[in-house]
């Protein structure tokens, strides 16, 4: 027993490790805007070089990384780029939302299993999102950015935030990814067409209902679009773990232009 709790405790002192290196990796930055602040973490290409173009990505973290850290939302997903950021050299942006807050505009219901959520169509952006939004407003005016190049993901929580932000910017995403999320279906129309997705989901996710995905890649079928969609038979709400493994899902993302 003994040998056995050392041997955890040194496979969680590495991943500490590892997960503080990564953190080193991601610049902290901020957006102001009045009283309200946007925490983010941004991973910038080697040689990063202002007079160069590069992709973006904006990735949107679930809601156990909410906090006020700027750092929780690095959990997952930020060592899949910073482990291709050789082969892929992107700029790529982890805003963090606040606590009791939300990336998209939802009515949950926490007394069901998985959890009751609505999506009101003509809902305002949360404050959160308005800020992602602003953010996203400024940075793309810099040359460096690649218009035709920018991208969207996110999981849970992100994963509706993911649905939602497509929706209030039909036009500017070249290809977005939404892990065991949700969304307004009727919302789709707007971007079914403009925005290769790609759609992930575990068939035992108790957390989200594995159906809200459903109903988003019908809605996207509806529409025009042509999504690819992964329902993992054997996953719970943690799919993101069989997501990130794909090992199409970068050279999908990164393939994908505006025209």
């Amino acid at each position: 027993m003994k040998y056995k709790n050392l041997l955890l405790l040194l496979i969680s002192l590495i991943s500490t490790t590892i997960f503080s290196q990564q953190k080193q990796d991601y610049v902290r930055e901020y957006l102001v805007e009045g009283t309200d602040t946007l925490k983010l973490r941004v991973l910038y290409p080697q040689n990063f070089n202002k007079e160069e173009s590069y992709p973006l990505v904006v990735f949107l973290h679930g809601a156990g990384e909410r906090g006020n850290d700027n750092e929780k939302q690095l959990v997952h997903g930020s060592k899949l780029f910073k482990d291709s950021i050789q082969k892929y050299p992107a700029i790529v942006v982890f805003p963090q939302c606040k606590e009791n807050e939300y990336w998209a505009s939802v009515e949950i219901d926490r007394s069901t299993q998985p959890l009751s959520i609505n999506f009101p169509k003509e809902a305002k952006p949360s404050k959160p999102m308005h800020l992602v939004m602003r953010y996203l407003d400024e940075l793309v005016k810099n040359s460096y950015i690649n218009k035709n190049q920018i991208y969207l993901g996110g999981l849970s929580m992100g994963g509706m935030g993911t649905y939602e932000l497509l929706s209030r910017k039909p036009d500017l995403f070249a290809a977005a990814f939404a892990i065991c999320g949700g969304g307004n279906p009727e919302l789709a129309k707007s971007y079914a067409k403009n925005t290769a997705m790609w759609v992930f989901h575990g068939a035992e996710d108790n957390v989200v209902n594995p159906q809200l995905s459903v109903n988003m890649v019908s809605s996207l079928l509806k529409y025009g679009g042509k999504p690819n969609f992964n329902l993992y038979s054997k996953a719970n709400h943690n799919s993101w773990d069989a997501a990130f493994a794909e090992p199409e899902l970068l050279s999908w993302l990164f393939s994908n232009k505006k025209q």
